[in-house]
């Protein structure tokens, strides 16, 4: 009979890529981890890793092994997850990991609701992450939930071992100084056609976003590559300096300021938006903590979405 304990192994070494992180995540030594792989591929039967180089790497039993074992490992999860509900539990601590804007826009509101009392004790420890990164820490447990992204030009996968739960939908929006706007005889809330800032400068995030990567191939499929002149993730800088009169920009709309005096939104005549996420490990759903705070994130997306709309 295969043991749980050493399948958890497995998938950890699957995760982390070597014996010696996979050691350091359970708090075991390599020698012991090591130890635990011989015995799994005596219960096996066959080898589950091999030598490649320096390094190990998983062998076809060990790849159908970690498959299996994300499902044992995530009903586990889900019993657990039941056995704290049936205790009551919403006191606890959990990890979230969001990128900027939802950290900024959504997580105050969930912040607030857990201080007024009416939505049980819960601690949130906070790391503000881009959405690949906030994934990759999913992944490794190091964090219970990741709010993320995907575009509609650009869509997100998530990783396997997961479930996640659609937030809300954030349009796009042009971002134009108002005489430019004006220029171009557009009111306010009057869609824009990209052609029409072809020729503009652009400010956009740095290319290490996955906004950045939106821009590029929205404006690709409007027939142009933007001339950039300003890079900064920081929207409030490219949404002040595009009141200033520096160029143009694209954003979601959570991500421009509350404050966006000086500046003319404009939604695009070809729309293009980002469907945000939260999305935790399989199983860990019903878990007491997880599922008020994922409750509490959907409330906060549709006052947002209401107060946008």
């Amino acid at each position: 009979m295969l043991d749980v304990r050493r399948l958890r192994i497995l998938h950890h070494l699957a995760t982390h890529g070597t014996v010696a992180a996979a050691a350091e995540a359970l708090h075991l030594t390599a020698p012991a981890v090591s130890q635990q792989l011989a015995a799994l591929e005596r219960e096996a039967g066959m080898p589950v890793v091999e030598k490649h180089g320096r390094t190990l790497r998983l062998t076809p039993a060990g790849e159908l092994l970690v498959a299996h074992a994300a499902v044992v490992l995530g009903d586990l999860a889900a019993a657990e997850s039941d056995l704290a509900a049936l205790r009551g539990g919403r006191r606890g601590q959990i990890r979230v990991a969001a990128f900027a804007s939802a950290a900024r826009t959504l997580l105050p509101a969930v912040y607030k609701a857990l201080a007024d009392g009416t939505a049980g004790a819960l601690t949130i420890r906070l790391t503000v992450l881009e959405p690949d990164d906030a994934l990759d820490a999913l992944r490794r447990r190091e964090t219970d939930v990741a709010v993320v992204h995907g575009y509609t030009v650009l869509p997100r996968g998530f990783p396997s071992g997961s479930e996640h739960d659609v937030l809300m939908d954030d349009p796009v929006v042009a971002v134009l100084p108002p005489g430019h706007a004006d220029r171009l005889g557009l009111a306010p809330g009057k869609p824009v056609d990209l052609t029409s800032l072809a020729h503009e400068p652009w400010l956009t995030p740095g290319p290490e976003t996955s906004c950045y990567e939106m821009i590029q191939r929205t404006c690709g499929a409007a027939g142009f590559v933007p001339e950039i002149r300003v890079r900064s993730s920081d929207f409030s800088v490219l949404t002040s300096l595009v009141a200033a009169g520096a160029g143009v920009a694209l954003a979601p709309r959570l991500a421009v300021p509350a404050d966006e005096a000086g500046v003319s939104l404009h939604p695009l005549v070809t729309p293009v938006s980002r469907t945000i996420f939260s999305v935790s490990r399989s199983g860990t759903a019903r878990r007491p903590d997880v599922h008020v705070l994922t409750t509490l994130l959907k409330e906060a997306a549709a006052d947002r979405a209401a107060g946008t709309s």
